[in-house]
């Protein structure tokens, strides 16, 4: 088979990375999911696609090109992200509303939102009057007067759910934030920290002599220029720190890895879900002076950035975290989707202790056998399990599970987050029930163990080292 020119190449995959951005910016502009969700539906499917297509592409380009060209391709992909206001998810106007109400020296988690005590707090862009209530997206709040009021801040007679680090990112916002910049400061923090991402997983591939191609994963993601950019999803920053732990961790240095589990300890103040990482931060561990080296600074970061809102607060500072776990259905298998695969096979009540077994049976797995040099590797497959196993039905929890594909390389986890999105969009056509869900994570899931038997069968492992072809060569596939 006759070489592609890697002029050819470069240009192909350089001219689909601007296709993908022009798609990205007219699904960030469509803002059909309340209106039109298959539409904007088949909107994401065209950025996959493209998304699939620059992979592809990305094989034949020199080793010498890539690094430029993923750094290019993922400005392009951040960029589109901010042509519009948050399109499928409300969660930032809370964001603001928390380090609004921190910078007025109040603590998050001692009022909701609708609380008369921060009426003073308010204003038109968070709390629409009158005409203005009539979105979908907008929650109604208790008033006195004949004139109706709402908030775009969702569930807002609840407390705040987000832990301390992520409040002390929203504040920082808040302070450095124009007056009357509204959500454009959290999209462009936002957008930062997903630049972060990229650069860093460059350097640990570089680091350690991993082909750069693998960055892609992350860097040209379409669900991360749409949830991490565009919604502004805290997630991102939790990602970043986590990225950043695993890096260090991988080092046979004992202070370093204490510093990395310090930060994986701040990824988890940030948003608990990158808790799931710290059984692949534990890979391969035989002494307890290594384990401890990690799990002692994760642990006592977290104690000690609760420790200023637990002094300052009047209420609990986790929120609405209870009520959170019962609304979604973590507590109760029958309701909602989750567990859905296990729920399939299962009876309700075994749903939850089958998963907690399958998920600490991996745990297990990856300590006892993991690669020590490799963390990310374990965190992949635990995270990705636990997802499969969990069903969540919000596209941006799986932004962790991107990050770890782009260092790991194991392409086939990305249907996890592809899943993630097809539910989120259409479960309002399907009404919400476990079809959808069961189709969508049934995929995924049978994709994941396809290559993993194929990988068995031939031996096949993702790029462990950088490509060094040469102009006219090719690059061993992702």
């Amino acid at each position: 088979m006759k070489a592609v020119p890697a002029r050819t190449a470069t240009t192909t995959t350089a001219l689909t990375l601007a296709a993908l951005a022009a798609a990205l910016v007219l699904t960030v502009r469509h803002g059909g999911y309340f209106s039109d969700p298959v539409g904007l539906f088949w909107r994401y499917t065209a950025c996959w696609a493209l998304f699939a297509v620059a992979l592809a592409a990305l094989r034949r380009v020199p080793a010498r090109r890539v690094a430029w060209l993923i750094g290019a391709g993922a400005l392009a992909a951040t960029v589109a992200g901010l042509f519009g206001p948050p399109r499928t998810s409300t969660d930032s106007y809370r964001y603001a509303w928390d380090g609004r109400v921190q910078s007025a020296g109040i603590s998050p988690y001692d009022h909701t939102p609708q609380a008369p005590a921060l009426a003073r707090l308010r204003d038109p862009w968070l709390f629409p009057a009158g005409v203005a209530c009539q979105g979908p997206d907008l929650a109604p709040i208790p008033h006195a007067d004949g004139t109706s009021r709402c908030t775009r801040i969702n569930r807002p007679a609840v407390h705040t759910i987000y832990p301390p680090v992520a409040e002390a990112y929203f504040l920082a916002v808040d302070r450095l934030s124009p007056a009357g910049s509204r959500h454009k400061p959290l999209q462009i923090g936002a957008a930062l920290t997903s630049l972060g991402v990229t650069g860093l997983t460059l350097l640990v591939l570089r680091r350690r002599g991993d082909d750069l191609r693998k960055a892609a994963y992350w860097a040209w993601c379409p669900a991360v220029p749409l949830e991490a950019v565009n919604n502004a999803h805290i997630d991102v920053l939790g990602v970043l720190l986590a990225v950043a732990g695993l890096g260090l961790v991988a080092s046979r240095v004992l202070p370093r890895r204490a510093v990395g589990g310090a930060l994986i300890g701040a990824a988890i103040a940030t948003k608990l879900m990158p808790a799931v990482v710290l059984p692949g931060a534990l890979s391969g561990v035989r002494r307890v002076r290594d384990a401890a080296a990690v799990v002692l600074p994760a642990t006592a970061f977290v104690i000690l950035v609760y420790l200023p809102y637990v002094l300052l607060s009047r209420g609990s500072v986790f929120g609405y975290l209870s009520g959170y776990v019962e609304e979604e259905g973590y507590d109760d298998p029958s309701a909602g989707s989750r567990y859905s695969l296990l729920r399939m096979v299962l009876p309700d009540s075994w749903a939850f202790p089958v998963l907690l077994v399958i998920v600490a049976a991996v745990s297990l797995y990856v300590m006892r056998r993991g690669d020590p040099r490799r963390p990310w590797s374990g965190a992949l497959l635990v995270t990705g399990w636990a997802f499969l196993l969990l069903t969540p039905g919000y596209s941006w929890y799986a932004l962790l599970l991107i990050a770890l594909v782009a260092l790991d390389g194991r392409w086939e986890w990305l249907g996890v987050p592809l899943a993630g999105a097809a539910v989120y969009v259409l479960a309002p056509t399907f009404g919400y029930g476990p079809a959808l869900t069961n189709l969508a994570y049934g995929a995924a899931a049978a994709l994941v163990l396809a290559m993993s038997r194929i990988r068995r069968r031939t031996g096949a492992q993702p790029v462990a080292h950088q490509a060094t072809t040469s102009q006219q060569g090719a690059v061993p596939p992702l």
